[in-house]
């Protein structure tokens, strides 16, 4: 698709408008810092501008001398006009070095005076402009900008790409941008690579992903924005995010926001894109793109069931205009741009729609199809097509299209009349569930809202209640005031108290962390709904009883997930996240049985897949990358997590959760800097929102990842906590969290040996009854750390490979991992080569990569210990006896932070405790202990 050229990218670049190009500036960045030169290209208004001018911002600093023009489309008949931009402030710097014949070549085409024209003075011209060139860079690195390349004046052009292909060796870096078509793999930008420096970087810049866009949007001001709406501004625009920001400001500026379903405003300045195109058609062609853009699917066959006799003509001529791009491998029919059908259909009159619409509903060939077009040719109420839309809402339901049956949903409470059954507030109340099935949460809440601001029907109330308190997630705290008014709707209807009480369990968990009384609400939401025969409600009460339970440790567990997994069955609650099927997977997982809790989540992922449960879904890909992570299958399980990530973020659903595992995942096979960013926003998003429950969680991953990254003091300050508040939420099982050996193993690094010690024998107690047989195994691999550090090398080594061996037996892979290296740690004392091998084979297998990155580090810096006296060497712990080593290598305490992956304090610290134990003072002290001499 072309652009009309005078319709301009933002001029100033801003920090929001970079948003979602990390990886593109990181390549980008790399090419530029080696002396390479960039081309980036891509379709109007994607941000090409901004990117160049960010990218020069950064490599202006390293050039004595920026040569910079942009050209316009208006200009670009002017001859040398882009040549004067580039060398016109500089060309006297250096003219005096110009043979006389450049010199006079290039001031007649810089100035005007005189007539040098390419035919006339061509060479003379390029060998002056590569002189001029080579000149600046003798005097210091040169960077040239160029932005869109594609309007520069032939001449300007012609000679710029004569000097690039010549710069060789110099220090002369492009940086240049031009605008290309909207085809992905178009290669409009080869011509311009050609004219390029040899080895040119070419950076496409791609359209922004929803996330981003919505990331965008909110700091352009265009915030509250509902889900749907941004969904809707993401497809429209293409992702393009210039195109995104004039949908955004059209909205704001409209009194009435579209209601669900219907079209986005599109404002003048996107309809001018195509418009003049569109005019250009015959009224019979642009009718039959109007079918085509009111299609969900349009193809030549539904063009023709639509009335359109004269399709295959009549889109090959919009075709020709750059409107369609016709699919070669499909029948389908597809606009060059979302933009272009968006404008065709705003463009049209109510009638012409209607019109449209009439013909789809008799051609398409899909009966959820055939009832949305009914519903969109109708005006006013009419039972009939309400009673079709609620079929076709079902029917979307039962495909696993909950975002399409509630749209339809709102559609048939459009046309139901007030006094029918079921009334327009059901069908609105069904769209609402929807919505949340499909994570579309803001929609949901919106639509409770008005249900809710006119009804007067108690089930119809709580109903409402309860999508506002299930659209909250875990912020409970905001829509706290709901509670009181969903229990006076209740009244004594025991099927609406139950409702009620099941959420008053997760408000128990959430905002005031009592485990023991979020329990007992459950299990009074259960009594509740058994008694009224709602066997949903009590399913889903009996799931959460059962995960209170598995968490307080509590002996009737098994017993709850057995009666919640009793017959008869809800098939939608069987598989949702909050039911017995997920209660049972905790149970596995905490239990060590891992393979058939690998089957379980495996089994109800697919199944939320096909329904098409978003939140569930989310909540299943974490839980399979959890099973992973435990088995040591780090790569798969990292994998797992970012995709839950990027779903959470795309709905808003389970964020601070999902940023909280995926840190686990990035400490566990990524990038522990990563791991440390997720860490820290899910610790922060679980306090902004009052969530005790996963604050708890979110400190755990933080502190897990700032052990993996050598601050076990700031690990040990994260997991104090973890131990405050867990202490303090009743949770009983080291199984949840297990953050256990990760503080009592930061503890020792600090020096803490006694408050580890603590740590252990109280957990150790509790994993015993509850016979948690990895953590009793990850407490041992502490405890040798422990005893290490107390001058018992031979129980801890004995110790620590008892633990790795119970580790791998029940498939553990990361863990026993984690206990070679330390077993390989504790032997870097003795005479002859330490081997750290066995720990780097266990960590490559596991694809856990920051490990790895240790383990190789450790063996390459460890080699051998140092002739540190026996005696002295008894006297200490295994990390003081590493960093004496490293001291007699003349490392300073900065290097050995580096290489034992600890802090600079800790150095310190463990020094202080060297000098002691020693009966020393300094560094030097110990060179001369190890050399055998008297300590000065």
């Amino acid at each position: 698709m072309t652009v009309r050229g005078d319709f301009k990218e933002p001029a100033r670049p801003r920090p929001d408008l970079v948003i979602g190009r990390a990886e593109l500036f990181a390549g980008a960045r790399e090419q530029l810092s080696g002396g390479g030169s960039v081309l980036v290209h891509g379709p109007a208004g994607i941000g090409k501008s901004t990117v160049l001018r960010a990218l020069a911002v950064e490599c202006a600093e390293s050039a004595r001398t920026v040569l910079r023009c942009s050209a316009t489309e208006s200009e670009s008949h002017l001859p040398f006009l882009a040549l004067a931009d580039l060398l016109g402030l500089v060309v006297d710097e250096v003219s005096d070095r110009l043979p006389a014949p450049q010199r006079t070549a290039l001031e007649s085409a810089l100035t005007g005076r005189g007539e040098s024209t390419l035919q006339r003075d061509g060479l003379a011209l390029r060998l002056a402009v590569l002189s001029v060139l080579r000149a600046l860079a003798a005097q210091g690195p040169v960077l040239i900008v160029a932005d869109d390349l594609q309007w520069l004046d032939p001449a300007s052009a012609e000679l710029l790409g004569f000097a690039a292909r010549r710069l060789g060796g110099m220090p002369v870096r492009m940086l240049c941008a031009v605008r290309t078509d909207t085809e992905p793999h178009g290669q409009e930008h080869d011509r311009y690579l050609r004219a390029s420096p040899p080895e040119t970087l070419a950076v496409r810049i791609n359209p922004l992903s929803r996330a981003h866009m919505a990331e965008l949007l909110s700091h352009r001001g265009y915030t509250g924005l509902p889900r749907s709406t941004v969904r809707d501004i993401h497809r429209t625009s293409g992702g393009n995010p210039l195109f995104a920001l004039e949908l955004g400001r059209a909205l704001a500026e409209s009194p009435t926001p579209p209601s669900p379903g219907e079209p986005l405003p599109v404002p003048t300045s996107l309809r001018a894109l195509v418009l003049s195109r569109l005019d250009m058609l015959s009224a019979e062609a642009r009718r039959t793109l109007l079918v085509a853009s009111a299609g969900a699917r349009p193809t030549l066959a539904l063009l023709h069931a639509a009335g359109r006799e004269n399709a295959e003509a009549e889109t090959a001529s919009a075709a020709a205009l750059g409107l369609l791009a016709t699919e070669r491998e499909t029948p389908g029919i597809r606009f060059a741009h979302p933009l272009v059908s968006a404008a065709l259909y705003a463009e049209a009159s109510a009638q012409e729609r209607r019109a449209a619409h009439t013909a789809l509903s008799t051609a398409a060939s899909d009966p959820i199809e055939r009832a949305r077009h009914l519903a969109l040719a109708t005006t006013g109420t009419d039972p009939g097509v309400a009673a079709r839309l609620g079929e076709a809402a079902a029917a979307a339901r039962d495909r696993g299209a909950p975002s399409v049956a509630a749209g339809l949903g709102l559609l048939a409470a459009r046309h139901t009349p007030a006094d029918t059954v079921p009334g327009p507030d059901e069908r609105r109340l069904q769209a609402a569930e929807d919505a949340l099935t499909a994570g579309e949460t803001d929609l949901a809440r919106d639509i409770a809202r008005q249900v809710l601001a006119r009804a007067t029907e108690p089930a119809d109330r709580v109903r409402a209640w309860m999508v506002v308190i299930d659209a909250a997630g875990h912020a409970m705290s905001e829509i706290d005031a709901v509670f009181p008014h969903a229990l006076a709707d209740a009244g004594d209807d025991p099927r609406l108290l139950a409702l009620v009480r099941y959420q008053l369990a997760w408000r128990a968990l959430l905002m005031e962390g009592e485990m023991a009384k979020a329990r007992e609400e459950a299990a009074s939401a259960a009594r509740l709904a058994a008694r009224a025969g709602d066997r949903p409600t009590e399913l889903l009460a009996l799931g959460f009883q059962a995960q209170m339970e598995t968490l307080m440790g509590h002996p009737d567990a098994p017993a709850t997930i057995q009666r919640a997994m009793r017959e008869p069955q809800d098939p939608r609650v069987a598989c949702d996240h909050n039911g017995a099927g997920a209660a049972r997977f905790r149970w596995l997982i905490m239990g060590d049985q891992l393979a058939e809790a690998r089957t379980t989540i495996t089994a109800l992922l697919r199944e939320v897949q096909r329904r098409g449960m978003v939140e569930s879904e989310v909540h299943f890909l974490r839980g399979l990358a959890e099973t992973e992570l435990r088995s040591g299958h780090c790569g798969r399980a990292l994998d797992l997590a970012r995709e839950s990530l990027r779903l959470a973020r795309d709905t808003g659903i389970g964020e601070a959760a999902t940023a909280m595992f995926t840190s686990l995942a990035e400490a566990a096979g990524g990038d522990v800097d990563r791991a440390l960013a997720l860490a820290r926003e899910a610790v922060d998003r679980a306090e902004e929102d009052g969530d005790l429950i996963y604050l708890s969680r979110a400190l755990g991953a933080l502190g897990h990842a700032q052990l993996v990254a050598g601050d076990a003091a700031a690990a040990v300050q994260s997991l104090r906590r973890v131990r405050e508040l867990e202490e303090g939420l009743g949770v009983i099982d080291p199984a949840r969290g297990r953050w256990h050996g990760d503080l009592a193993e930061a503890l020792v690094r600090i020096g803490e040996p006694v408050e580890a010690q603590d740590v252990i024998d109280v957990t150790r107690q509790r994993a015993l009854r509850l016979e948690r047989e990895s953590v009793l195994a990850v407490l041992d691999r502490a405890e040798a750390l422990v005893r290490a550090a107390r001058g018992e090398q031979g129980p801890a080594e004995r110790q620590l490979t008892s633990a790795q061996d119970r580790l791998a037996k029940l498939g553990y892979g990361l863990e026993e991992a984690r206990a070679a290296y330390a077993l390989a740690g504790l032997r870097t004392h003795r005479p002859g080569p330490t081997s750290y091998d066995e720990a780097a084979r266990l960590f490559r297998r596991c694809r856990a990569l920051p490990w790895l990155r240790q383990a190789e580090s450790a063996s390459t810096t460890h080699p051998a210990a140092p002739p540190l006296a026996s005696a002295a060497l008894d006297t200490l712990a295994a990390t003081e006896r590493q960093v004496a080593a490293l001291v007699m290598e003349g490392a300073t305490n900065r290097e050995i932070a580096a290489r034992l992956f600890i802090s600079v304090k800790t150095v310190e610290a463990t020094l202080t405790r060297v000098y002691r134990k020693l009966g020393i003072r300094s560094r030097v002290d110990i060179v001369r202990l190890a050399a055998g001499r008297r300590p000065g």
